[in-house]
């Protein structure tokens, strides 16, 4: 059994021990050993010893090396053998479970003091068994999709060559294109292929983790749905979903793809017809994304790169954005209603710059999915933009390269 939450001690890890656990994961202290001082603005962009940030100036602070958490580590490990020696016991198997070894102690608060823990204290009867697992296994990672489209197109793959393959998917496939993507940055490293060199046509439906972590020279193309976790982490690569041209569902109004999609995402482009599930775009931090509408907390802590929401959005978008930008096609005018303004402005795109830019990435759209609603908007463009509101995180309006060109009511709420 593995536990975590507030381990930060060789006694933590005793006590734990004897409640059961086999397994200790210890992450905040870590954060500390390496310089974190929990000034507790992670989703800001504003990381004051550059921990956690984008920013390349505050990024020059982080001080943390791999040897202070060894350090951290080395001095829990002794704190549990002097323990343990203590009480006279040789390593840590001796005590998993012994919840006999544990009593309640008075820390002189009434309102604690009343509580009851012997439950916790019980010791189940193991029988025959050990209380702790025996042999310590590591089960095998089972092969994945990615091996066999790997073994099909391994004595093609090259810098000039486009590799074009087809592949039946279910649910059960998942991270569909992270092992070929080590294999072909592996080959060719970071910049050593051209976008969209292999292209693998899928079709059915994605498990989790579609694309996730995929790099640059590799495109992933979808007939059905995918399911959580879409682009988590991408990092060059396109992906593109949509349905099966028979469908009779209408892209717009149906959802393509699940929850938390381009999670921390750095580069790379997504065009999904249809709608995504709630925290879409969460913490992006530089890949474009043209999409049909999304549930709630969508641009949650997105820290860079362009999202294009063709439709509604859920409760609280842009909640902690600090960074990039997104354009919402808004022809009822709801969004007011539906957007976090701490965080960020929001009005019709009105310089030539941006208004080329949306064009550009819907265009794109259309022509990966050939989106009906995306076809809608480019025809009569010039009168549908003005339906678009362009989001921008107040942290931007100063440093965008082609700045916004600001209306009064909206200049007032930075």
């Amino acid at each position: 059994m593995r536990t975590d939450g507030g381990i930060k001690t060789g006694r933590d890890v005793v006590i734990a021990a004897m409640m059961g656990a086999e397994e200790f994961g210890i992450g905040t202290t870590s954060l500390v050993a390496i310089g974190c001082i929990m000034v507790r603005q992670c989703h800001s962009n504003t990381c004051p010893v550059g921990v956690c940030t984008q920013d390349s100036n505050l990024r020059k602070k982080f001080t943390g090396t791999p040897e202070k958490v060894v350090n951290l580590f080395t001095f829990i490990a002794q704190e549990v053998r002097e323990i343990l020696a203590e009480l006279g016991f040789k390593n840590l198997n001796e005590i998993i479970g012994r919840t006999d070894l544990l009593k309640q102690v008075s820390i002189g608060a009434s309102n604690l003091d009343d509580l009851d823990l012997n439950p916790l204290l019980v010791q189940a009867d193991p029988g025959e068994n050990k209380r702790y697992c025996s042999p310590n296994l590591i089960n095998k990672v089972p092969s994945a999709l990615d091996e066999k489209i790997y073994e099909d197109i391994k004595n093609s793959l090259s810098q000039k060559n486009k590799i074009e393959v087809n592949y039946e998917i279910k649910n059960v496939h998942r991270a569909i294109g992270t092992r070929l993507s080590h294999y072909i940055f592996k080959e060719f490293g970071k910049e050593g292929i051209k976008e969209n060199t292999v292209e693998i046509n899928l079709s059915g439906s994605a498990g989790q983790s579609l694309g996730a972590f995929a790099i640059k020279g590799l495109k992933l193309n979808v007939i059905g749905d995918a399911n959580d976790y879409v682009g988590k982490g991408l990092s060059g690569a396109t992906i593109v979903i949509k349905l099966p041209s028979g469908s009779n569902l209408v892209s717009s109004d149906n959802t393509i793809i699940g929850n938390t999609v381009l999670y921390g995402a750095t580069s790379g482009k997504l065009f999904a017809a249809g709608q995504s599930g709630e925290r879409f775009a969460v913490r992006n931090s530089g890949a474009e994304a043209v999409v049909e509408g999304c549930n709630s907390n969508g641009c949650e802590y997105m820290t860079g790169g362009t999202v294009v929401i063709l439709g509604k959005v859920g409760d609280n978008f842009a909640a902690g954005m600090t960074g990039g930008m997104a354009f919402v096609y808004d022809p009822k005018n709801e969004f007011e209603n539906y957007v976090n303004p701490s965080s960020v402005v929001w009005q019709m795109p009105e310089t030539d710059y941006w208004k080329n830019y949306l064009n550009n990435l819907v265009d794109q759209h259309f022509k990966e999915t050939q989106s009906q609603i995306a076809k809608t908007i480019l025809k009569n463009f010039n009168n549908e933009v003005q339906n678009f509101k362009q989001v921008c995180p107040k942290e931007m309006l100063d440093k965008l390269t082609n700045p916004l060109l600001l209306k009064t009511k909206v200049s007032q709420a930075v």
